[in-house]
């Protein structure tokens, strides 16, 4: 095959994620930059989303008729005839030694920019430009004229003081369906610290914009606090949600700095006003941070809708976690299933707590509550549960520490920690031969038990 004189002009340059608004855009940001840069072609997909914690617009009400015309894929495209970028370094040189094969690369890696090499090796240290890079590409997106209005509104708001913007991301996090888990947690500031946070950059001469999506918790703090809301900037004027979104991004990115969890929508509005993404140990070390989220819901823990306080219980626990006693930590997982009893990440944590203090009685009554109660209610494999036992987390899982607790209570006996064990083995772990053999101990202990016989069922061949 004879390839043209740039062996990269033909191919695309694709951003595909299906997740939020910041999600989305970022992706697009890392695939229009490298198109641009290498003289390929940029592409997204984009269909909207529209849910009781997550609204992504339709295309048309994001971006104009001509970025439309010229990069929208669809809907969706057949992501095997592309190749995958951000796992492994590369350059230019690489990609267009690779570029007989297939449509060109996905792009959704948020980590890509920072893998891309060019120029002399000098410039491939840590801190290579990405926030650099990912502006240029900002730059050339053709957002909708809505958009560009909800910007430019942002831009032009007159800010009399130094400000601070603290983003306090809540939605299905610490509201939904993802407060079960583990995996998102790190996205998220806790409510129940940001007046810690706000007197300490109140300290530092700041004052503090908050953004968020729990309006009653941003009321509270800001009548609490004196805090600032977007919403005294006239973001009410904005009665679309996304407009309004791209506002708030937008008057963030006026602050100096941001304070913020791993959330993408911090990161794009970082993007917008070139200014950095903060996180809480910059103010505050885990061990205190802990302490101070104890602190506001000793003395305020009524004033916090419960599950925007529960989350605050279960931050508290996963800072300290590794430097309290049994005591302490029961209690604040005590007091976050009194506010959210239903939350499955705090049952397996309280019970892996029990395992490792060796009161194996108390951690397997905790889990069969829980695990037949499911089971009970909805007969599918795997109980959520078990989902939540084996979330992943980036590279790793997020009860990864917490497995051997679970294997110990196995091995002294306990038929539900067996059966945990055994969808930690075939699930997590792959090995499937040691999956069926910590299954056949449960089935020793309750051989009739129908949960049981499922599990088995449902392993592979070892």
């Amino acid at each position: 095959m004879r390839l043209p004189l740039n062996a990269l002009s033909e191919k695309l340059f694709v951003a595909t994620r299906i997740d939020g608004l910041g999600g989305r855009l970022l992706a697009m940001l890392g695939a229009k930059f490298l198109a641009d840069r290498l003289g390929g072609r940029f592409g997204f997909t984009w269909r909207p989303v529209e849910e009781q914690f997550h609204l992504v617009a339709p295309v048309g009400k994001i971006f104009s008729a001509g970025f439309i015309e010229r990069h929208w894929l669809g809907e969706r495209i057949d992501e095997a005839e592309f190749d995958m970028l951000g796992r492994e370094r590369f350059t230019s040189a690489i990609l267009e030694r690779r570029a007989e094969s297939g449509r060109g690369w996905l792009c959704n890696d948020f980590q890509m920019l920072k893998r891309f090499r060019e120029g002399w090796p000098k410039d491939w240290l840590p801190g290579d430009r990405m926030v650099e890079r990912r502006a240029q590409a900002f730059a050339t997106l053709g957002f909708s004229e809505p958009v560009r209005a909800a910007l430019d509104a942002a831009a032009g708001c007159r800010l009399t003081r130094p400000m601070a913007a603290l983003h306090l991301r809540s939605g299905d996090i610490v509201h939904g369906r993802f407060r079960s888990t583990l995996v998102f947690e790190d996205k998220v500031i806790p409510s129940t610290l940001a007046r810690a946070i706000i007197t300490r950059l109140k300290r530092k001469g700041l004052a503090t914009l908050l953004v968020g999506q729990d309006r009653a918790t941003l009321d509270y703090l800001k009548a609490e606090t004196g805090a600032l809301l977007t919403t005294d900037f006239g973001a009410d004027a904005f009665a679309d949600q996304t407009e309004r979104a791209f506002f708030e991004m937008g008057l963030m990115a006026r602050c100096p700095r941001i304070y913020a969890g791993t959330s993408v929508f911090a990161t794009i509005a970082a993007v917008i006003g070139g200014v950095p993404v903060l996180r809480t140990g910059a103010l505050f070390g885990r061990r205190r941070t802990g302490r101070l989220i104890l602190e506001e819901l000793r003395e305020y823990e009524a004033d916090y809708d419960p599950l925007e306080a529960a989350f605050g219980y279960q931050a508290a626990f996963l800072k300290l976690e590794n430097r309290i006693g049994v005591k302490h930590a029961k209690s604040m997982l005590e007091r976050a299933l009194a506010l959210d009893p239903r939350n499955d990440a705090n049952v397996l944590k309280m019970a892996a707590i029990c395992f490792r203090s060796k009161d194996f009685r108390a951690g397997e009554a905790v889990l069969k509550s829980a695990m037949m109660a499911q089971f009970e209610a909805r007969p599918d494999l795997p109980l959520p549960i078990m989902k939540v036992l084996t979330g992943k987390m980036w590279r790793t899982h997020a009860m990864a520490a917490d497995f051997a607790a679970f294997f110990d209570a196995a091995r002294a006996g306990c038929p539900y920690a067996a059966a945990c064990s055994a969808h930690i083995l075939h699930a997590a772990l792959g090995r499937a031969k040691s999956a069926r053999a910590m299954i056949e101990r449960a089935l020793e202990a309750e051989p009739a038990n129908g949960l049981f016989v499922k599990i088995r069922s449902g392993l592979r061949p070892g």
